[in-house]
């Protein structure tokens, strides 16, 4: 080798050596920002212009997450392990599918087994500032087991935050503006994320989880028009066909919107911040949601698209091109490992979530990983006991880009709980309905959605949706996606359909099997026994 070819590859390796050095040590100060909004489904204006049909992401406003999407990615196949609060958690801190954390499957009774690895408490161990705002994971047992159990949250401004239109609507009442009784919460929001940036070490990067529950049942009846300005009217047309299109059901819809974008306004607030303090474009934000929408029927606590299908944006330092939307299915649990390979740390061989770096990374839209295009979702107990009648309902699913194909192993269950004290000569008061879970249906969240489809339930044009919302399902659901994008019409007794059927519930088994599913392994037996079942 000539001394001028040495000398040039001698260069080369040693840029690249102080290259590698540079790019490790700013990636030392690479933080992590999640936020994650409780009942979240895939409601934001990003999603409008990818609807295929009219929806109610053309009323949202959701700027704050736009931004992001705009400075990341969007991801239009987003979705939870399982759609109820602690299990979906328990599976995105784990990194795990739900069912594989022993009594952390589960919401209601729900215990944290310590031996599970959580992707907060490892970046803790390998150098992170770590601090949480509001809810990670309860109900549960220790509350935030996952997340230090409370050692690292900051919370010195408040929580009022978490019941946004009880307490603009309270501070309104006594003289504020709205826009008065706003701002005192996104006050709450900078100071509470204010005490964890002065109470960190800046000298070493920091993952902070932003968790409010304003988005969770129960809201202030028309408060999305009131505080938001959102016509509940202007949702005529693009509500969800299983969900009966009147003034009422709209109404409370429009509330709903109204809280995400007061979560939005939040995300807006966080976003400031991490400008003002230098730490944006070295910032990982994440933002989703934990399952589909409380109270209305098919969403919560169900395996259909508006139970499982969420948003997700995310905008960060070292990512690919701009302004990229894709089409991978991104299970959430596979954020546990992204969240660590970010931050340069190998994630357990336990987690079966996958990292999605590489795609984060890329300058590729559309289809970045071909393999991306299902995920597995499932549910055992929410808050339905073993008594009275009143029994879990476990269910377990495959979604491709084509399918959803369910199972559901009780199907003589109630899939939303026993109907209580609604029967064919009784129906329960609408203030009751409206607010107390537990008169009937358990898993479905009190609501003035809940209240006027019980109350309308022997009209023959409502029976229909009822049915669809409360009523028993047979073992095997089979739906298509493309001509049936809201699951209404079963194909799983069509005989046009055998093979595909065969072909995913053959699938399905065999990955649950590998997973070693409980449900799978021991016909249910542990699921089904206390302290899974009941008490």
């Amino acid at each position: 080798m000539s001394r001028n070819k040495f000398t040039l590859l001698f260069y080369a390796v040693l840029c690249g050596f102080f290259c590698c050095q540079i790019s490790a040590k700013d990636q030392k100060n690479w933080n992590i920002l999640f936020a994650f909004a409780d009942d979240w489904g895939k409601y934001a204006s990003a999603y409008e212009e990818h609807d295929p049909y009219p929806s109610p992401n053309s009323v949202v406003n959701t700027p704050n997450f736009d931004w992001v999407a705009q400075e990341g990615v969007l991801f239009k196949n987003a979705f939870v392990t399982a759609p109820s609060c602690t299990p979906c958690r328990t599976s995105i801190l784990s990194g795990q599918y739900f069912f594989r954390t022993g009594q952390a499957a589960i919401l209601q009774g729900a215990v944290w087994d310590y031996s599970i690895p959580a992707f907060p408490l490892i970046l803790k161990n390998k150098g992170f500032d770590i601090g949480e705002t509001y809810k990670v994971w309860t109900p549960g047992s220790p509350v935030d087991a996952p997340y230090g159990a409370g050692d690292y949250a900051y919370e010195s401004s408040g929580r009022r935050f978490n019941g946004f239109s009880q307490t603009v609507t309270r501070r309104t009442n006594q003289g504020l503006s709205v826009t008065e009784a706003k701002e005192e919460l996104y006050d709450e929001v900078r100071g509470n994320f204010n005490s964890f940036l002065k109470n960190r070490n800046k000298n070493k990067p920091f993952c902070y989880w932003f968790g409010p529950t304003l988005v969770h049942r129960k809201w202030i009846k028309g408060s999305g028009k009131k505080l938001w300005g959102i016509e509940p009217d202007d949702l005529k047309g693009k509500l969800p066909s299983f969900l009966p299109d009147v003034h009422e059901i709209r109404q409370d819809f429009a509330d709903y919107l109204g809280e995400i974008q007061a979560f939005d306004a939040a995300l807006g607030v966080l976003i400031e911040m991490l400008k003002s303090a230098g730490e944006l474009d070295n910032t990982l934000i994440v933002v989703s949601g934990d399952h589909g929408a409380p109270g209305f029927p098919r969403g919560k606590c169900n395996l259909y698209d508006f139970g499982v299908s969420v948003p997700l944006a995310i905008r960060g330092p070292s990512l690919g091109a701009k302004g990229r939307v894709m089409d991978d299915f991104i299970n959430l649990m596979d954020l546990a490992p992204t969240f660590l390979e970010f931050a340069g740390v190998e994630p357990p061989s336990v987690m079966t979530g996958k990292s999605f770096l590489p795609l984060l990374k890329s300058d590729k839209s559309g289809w970045f990983d071909k393999e991306r295009d299902w995920v597995i979702t499932g549910r055992e107990r929410h808050v339905a006991k073993a008594r009275a009648g009143n029994l879990p309902f476990p269910q377990r699913a495959l979604r491709t880009k084509d399918y959803l194909y369910i199972i559901n192993f009780k199907p003589e269950r109630y899939p939303m709980g026993d109907p209580g004290k609604v029967t064919d000569a009784s129906t329960p008061p609408k203030n009751i309905l409206e607010n107390n879970t537990f008169v009937a249906y358990g898993d479905l969240d009190a609501s003035p959605t809940k209240a006027w489809m019980i109350a309308n339930r022997f009209n023959p044009d409502i029976r229909p949706y009822f049915d669809l919302g409360f009523g028993k399902v047979p073992m095997y659901e089979l739906y298509s996606i493309n001509s049936d994008p809201h699951q209404i019409t079963n194909l799983a007794t069509n005989p046009r359909f055998d093979s595909i059927r065969a072909n995913l519930h053959k699938t399905l088994i065999n990955r649950l099997t590998a997973m070693k599913d409980p449900r799978i392994l021991e016909d249910g037996k542990t699921f089904e026994t206390p302290p899974f079942a009941g008490e």
